[in-house]
């Protein structure tokens, strides 16, 4: 479609924002940019390198040399880190349950928001997060902000956990998920908030094909006019 649209998706953890962002990317031939998975991606290196969390400054010395790439694929997005694919083990609940921690670093942000703003800079693109519309791309054509219940989001996480083979446990992902909706709300570096222009969709109870064409039908509106 037309060159030069943004799709900014925003919302909290299990929402289905990458889910549907990708499916929206296909639809529309753009290019889907998981910034999440860029986030998980340094969260993997630092418990791999055992840095602590906290060290801020080594961290920092720590991405200095990480290089992170984004493949698209019909099933998934591969991710690959300092060259190796690292697409499921980014997704592990060790991952998982330390992300916010990395993501809140000021150090973390300022390099990788510059990444994600070169990538929307080269070609159309859907982008989640969960500061796209307010801080990544505050200029995006389109701003989407995804919710769900507390509890819907902790079955998704559940169902997902479960088919990668890991133990979880309902309540356990349901403690979780609040607290990291906590913790991403009152990040001082751009924390996880609605963009003022943001179109709210509450995916509780709806399908992925309801969520994703609702989407796509808004981006042609915007595109039309």
């Amino acid at each position: 479609m037309t060159a030069g649209m943004r799709i900014a998706i925003d919302g909290p953890a299990a929402a289905g924002k990458s889910t549907i962002a990708k499916l929206v990317a296909k639809k529309l031939g753009y290019t889907y940019i998981d910034t999440g998975a860029m986030y998980r991606a340094i969260t993997y290196k630092v418990l791999q390198s055992a840095i602590d969390l906290r060290n801020e400054e080594e961290i920092t010395r720590l991405i200095a040399q990480t290089e992170i790439e984004l493949q698209p694929d019909e099933q998934v997005q591969k991710v690959l880190l300092d060259g190796i694919e690292v697409t499921d083990a980014i997704r592990s609940h060790e991952v998982t349950t330390n992300v916010s921690a990395i993501a809140a670093l000021t150090s973390v942000r300022d390099l990788l928001v510059a990444k994600q703003q070169n990538l929307a800079a080269e070609s159309s693109v859907v982008m989640d997060g969960r500061d796209i519309g307010t801080a990544v791309l505050p200029e995006a054509e389109l701003k989407i902000f995804m919710t769900a219940s507390v509890e819907e989001r902790a079955e998704r996480r559940l169902l997902e956990e479960q088919k990668r083979g890991m133990k979880s446990d309902y309540e356990t992902l349901k403690r979780e998920i609040s607290e990291r909706d906590r913790a991403d709300s009152e990040r001082k570096i751009s924390p996880l908030k609605k963009a003022e222009d943001a179109i709210t969709i509450d995916t509780t109870g709806k399908t992925i094909e309801e969520v994703t064409n609702s989407i796509v039908e808004y981006a042609e509106k915007r595109l039309a006019q």
